[in-house]
């Protein structure tokens, strides 16, 4: 596929702060992985100005090798024991008072990383029972089992990206399926957590494939939908097909929001975690 060229309006400067610095300082004293640069993020130099960070679980290394995806894929190592303790630590030094929480697919493990994550989010209310928590989970293979152990800890907002649209998913995602994804919104939004959701575009859809993506995210009760410029991370990830206007990127909004989702984040650089403090339904 021809390479296309970036329009300006996804050309951003990374910027960077005292914050800036303090956040990353925290970040890389307590061994942290996050998803702002290992997903190379357009909003790191925006988000980590202000002190906030999306804190990647379940280490570095994930077991699926999606194609839009630039985490690092192989065989990961064990788990780290101290992992939920050093985040919850490190959102107490940043005083946050919204934390998102994403991981790595760990399909090597028993139980999928299920309960590592119940360890984390329930260390970090401990340490910081004033924080919001919003937990951006894998798939679980669809086990809802896994799913309820999450669910269980009740953070403020469940959340589990469909990605893309119907047609281009089994092309993109390595493991996980569309329906598969969908379920799990189901099963987040029956529980009655807050349930979001988020899709790239660009990678070719149509906009009434978007259209249709939408339907079944909210019938599935999904109540916030992110989405935003999928951007090819290197020459070996899926290409980009064609660069959003910021225009549609509107239209999309209105659309999702006569659909009837409570909140729609839609914009060239709108990621799943962008402004996510935002999403907190009181």
């Amino acid at each position: 596929m021809e390479h296309i060229k970036k329009p300006e309006w996804l050309k951003i400067s990374i910027g960077a702060n005292a914050r800036y610095a303090e956040t990353k300082k925290i970040v890389d004293t307590h061994k942290l992985h996050t998803i702002c640069s290992s997903g190379r993020c357009p909003n790191m130099g925006e988000c980590w100005g202000k002190g906030t960070a999306t804190f990647m679980i379940g280490g570095a290394i994930c077991t699926r090798s999606c194609k839009f995806c630039n985490t690092c894929t192989g065989k990961p190592l064990p788990l780290d024991n101290e992992e939920p303790e050093n985040v919850a630590k490190s959102i107490r030094l940043m005083n946050l008072n919204h934390a998102v929480i994403t991981s790595v697919d760990r399909d090597d493990l028993d139980d999928l990383g299920a309960s590592h994550w119940v360890s984390t989010i329930s260390k970090i209310k401990e340490i910081n029972p004033d924080t919001t928590i919003e937990a951006l989970i894998p798939d679980f293979q669809g086990k809802k089992e896994l799913i309820k152990m999450v669910i269980d800890t009740k953070p403020d907002i469940l959340s589990h990206n469909m990605e893309t649209v119907r047609r281009i998913s089994p092309i993109v995602r390595s493991v996980a399926k569309y329906d598969t994804s969908l379920e799990v919104i189901r099963i987040i939004a029956e529980s009655g957590i807050t349930a979001k959701s988020g899709i790239m575009v660009g990678l070719g859809e149509t906009i009434e494939e978007v259209e249709e993506t939408m339907d079944d995210i909210v019938n599935a009760g999904c109540k916030i939908l992110t989405i935003g410029q999928y951007l090819q991370p290197s020459h070996k990830h899926y290409p980009v097909a064609e660069y959003v206007t910021p225009e549609q990127f509107d239209m999309y909004r209105k659309t999702g929001e006569k659909k009837g989702f409570l909140k729609v984040e839609s914009g060239p650089l709108v990621r799943s975690s962008y402004h996510a403090e935002k999403h907190i339904i009181r």
